[in-house]
């Protein structure tokens, strides 16, 4: 990229990087540094038209999230501090990913979505 003087990079953070969640302090750390590493990456790229930015998505709905979610407390807990009151699906998430490589987003670097 930096040969070709062009590109993007979409990285997959989570909004659990700029949140607490009990005893999910690794995974809290781990988005929080990719979102930062997005917003470094995006300043130092700049000069070679590179943007970066970073999906960033809430509880998504997938196999690994199903045990947590079909629980009623913990359903209702997640849903009480999303905004719009309701779980993702992954193809939301990957629309935001096109979306962000795609030439409408060739002003967009260092943010996250």
């Amino acid at each position: 990229m930096i040969k070709n003087k062009s590109g993007r990079i979409i990285n997959l953070s989570s909004q659990a990087g700029f949140v607490a969640l009990p005893t999910e302090s690794v995974y809290c750390m781990t988005k929080a540094g990719i979102a930062h590493l997005t917003k470094c990456f995006a300043e130092e790229w700049a000069k070679y038209d590179i943007n970066v930015n970073a999906a960033v998505p809430t509880f998504i709905e997938t196999p690994g999230t199903e045990p947590w979610l079909s629980q009623p407390e913990f359903k209702a807990s997640v849903l009480s501090k999303i905004h719009l009151r309701r779980v993702g699906i992954p193809q939301k998430v990957s629309s935001a990913v096109v979306f962000l490589a795609s030439p409408a987003a060739s002003m967009i670097t260092g943010m996250f979505l």
